[in-house]
């Protein structure tokens, strides 16, 4: 009881401590992705945390089982350098004892990713989706920054505003260029730049098509094609420009944002694909926790670090395989069976590198 206690604290410290590391990693490379959407305008700063918050389910289901795989090769690797699993196994304790007490630990993670894959994931990728898609959070007054020009719209419009009082919409100071496809040498018929200027700004919505609108108060628009003198000028006390609306849909992980529930009762391939692949991850987590404890076995010589590099992988060609299955057969060009496949070649590897060498023995012994 005492050597199970210990074995599974050592190796749930060195499992939390791992995934920490690989968590603040994850989370600090998609943060920056989202900080340039949001320089460019792409994306509203006032989302960036909300939905940084609702992917986390999906960064922790993949990593607690690198985090346990990982864990387990420093815990054991260190209790092989410092020659305990020696006196271990002088005690009578083999590999399928150390295969027993491993799975404990291994159990707690499956759990843990269980809930994560079939339920939190999903409710997380929906809202995080639902923020990442929302029109008003994709173009308008959410995106403006005061004080730098920032470019907007696939027309290249740019547009700058001295300040932004969002409590009521308003913006002050209005600068926005439109550039057009005329210059000196083109045809006069191509359509000419415009610039236009104002005191301040407000985005309104039509309630009856629900089309976004800019509506500027007391300024000017200059038309023309730059380089000639015969440039229009208009002075309007209110002038309205229609704002672009965003897709429907920005990104591709609508499956992945269906309940399981859902894809349990759906025929369609691309559902049933994702259901697999959300099992597989839990029936990943024993197994990767074998593979780490077949690996782990080292001496004081070599290090507990010597198996880390190819250990890992072989982690990385187990979770690219299951990938690489899912896409195939959301494409048509495989079968559900093969997530299986995959599983059970990499269980019956990780029973081989963990019993067969005893066997070996026992087989020259004889």
């Amino acid at each position: 009881m005492r050597l199970r206690r210990y074995l599974s604290s050592d190796v749930l410290g060195h499992t939390v401590a791992v995934s920490a590391v690989l968590l603040a990693i994850i989370i600090t490379g998609r943060f920056v992705k989202y900080l340039a959407e949001a320089a460019s305008g792409k994306l509203a700063a006032e989302i960036l945390l909300p939905v940084m918050f609702y992917r986390l389910p999906g960064f922790l289901e993949l990593l607690l089982p690198l985090g346990l795989f990982i864990g387990i090769l420093m815990a054991y690797g260190r209790l092989y350098v410092e020659s305990e699993m020696v006196v271990m196994a002088a005690c009578g304790v083999g590999p399928a004892q150390l295969a027993r007490i491993t799975l404990v630990p291994a159990l707690l993670v499956t759990l843990v990713v269980a809930g994560l894959a079939l339920f939190l994931t999903p409710q997380g990728v929906a809202r995080s989706e639902a923020l990442l898609n929302d029109p008003t959070a994709l173009r308008g007054l959410t995106l403006l920054a005061a004080g730098r020009f920032q470019s907007r719209g696939d027309d290249g419009t740019v547009t700058y505003a001295t300040g932004i009082d969002r409590d009521i919409g308003r913006l002050q100071q209005v600068f926005a260029y439109r550039p057009g496809a005329a210059t000196i040498a083109t045809a006069e018929a191509a359509p000419a730049g415009e610039v236009t200027v104002a005191a301040t700004g407000q985005v309104q919505r039509d309630p009856a098509s629900g089309a976004r609108y800019l509506e500027l108060q007391d300024g000017y628009r200059f038309s023309g094609v730059p380089g000639r003198a015969d440039f229009e000028v208009l002075r309007f006390a209110t002038l309205g420009q229609r704002l672009p609306e965003a897709p429907a849909v920005t990104r591709d992980d609508a499956v992945d944002a269906r309940p399981t529930a859902e894809l349990l009762a759906s025929p369609k391939l691309a559902d049933r694909a994702a259901l697999h692949w959300r099992l597989s991850l839990i029936v990943m987590v024993p197994i990767v926790a074998l593979l780490a404890l077949s690996l782990s076995k080292t001496d004081h010589r070599r290090g507990r670090y010597i198996k880390l590099a190819p250990a890992l992988i072989l982690h990385l060609t187990y979770l690219l395989l299951l990938v690489t299955t899912r896409a195939r057969i959301v494409e048509g060009d495989g079968r559900l069976e093969q997530f299986w496949i995959v599983h059970l070649v990499f269980a019956l590897l990780a029973l081989g590198l963990l019993f067969g060498p005893d066997r070996l023995r026992r087989l020259r012994v004889r």
